[in-house]
Order: C-alpha cells, then structure tokens, then sequence
C-alpha cells in the first residue's frame, strides 16, 4: 500500500533540525490523505505516528529570458512519532 502513498523522504537541513523534535517530512502523491500517510509509515517503519500534517506546494511561474516555465507542484507530509520512536532517514542513503 505504501509504495502509492510515499514517494521519498526531503532530507534537507530544515528537515533535519525537525527529526530532533520527532516530526519527519516526505514527499507524497497528490492523492494521498493523512489517514493513508498515516498507515503507510507505520507500516513501513514500524512506528507509531502521533499526527500527520499535510502542505500542497503549488507551481510558480519561472522565467528564464523569453521562456516561461514553472516550478514543480507537490505535496508534502510532516509526521509526528510518538515518544520513543525515530526513523533513520539517512540509513538508504
């Protein structure tokens, strides 16, 4: 089920100021809603997940000379754990 609801996790350096306080983000298909975030993590993680907060990124025009292009749209999901889990985010990478 995950692999339709997950598409891979930001590692960013806000991303990893966030994991210290147990909020993990990833990038996730347009479709997906907390509940299906929710179970995919647990499911592949094997975590309890306390919240889930979504953030749709919309595209923005780009310009570059006499082109016009536009940023990426897509959307994200910060998970919060439970006390006592983590996720190693970085052990794929």
């Amino acid at each position: 089920m995950f692999e339709r609801v997950l598409i891979r996790p930001v590692v960013t350096e806000k991303s990893q100021e966030l994991s210290k306080e147990r909020k993990y983000v990833f990038l996730v298909y347009k479709n997906a809603n907390k509940d299906m975030v929710k179970k995919a993590v647990e499911e592949l993680f094997n975590v309890k997940v306390e919240k889930v907060n979504i953030l749709k990124k919309y595209p923005k025009k780009r310009r570059s000379r006499a082109f016009f292009s536009h940023t990426p749209e897509g959307k994200k999901a910060i998970v919060t754990l439970k006390e006592g889990y983590s996720i190693d985010i970085m052990k794929g990478v």
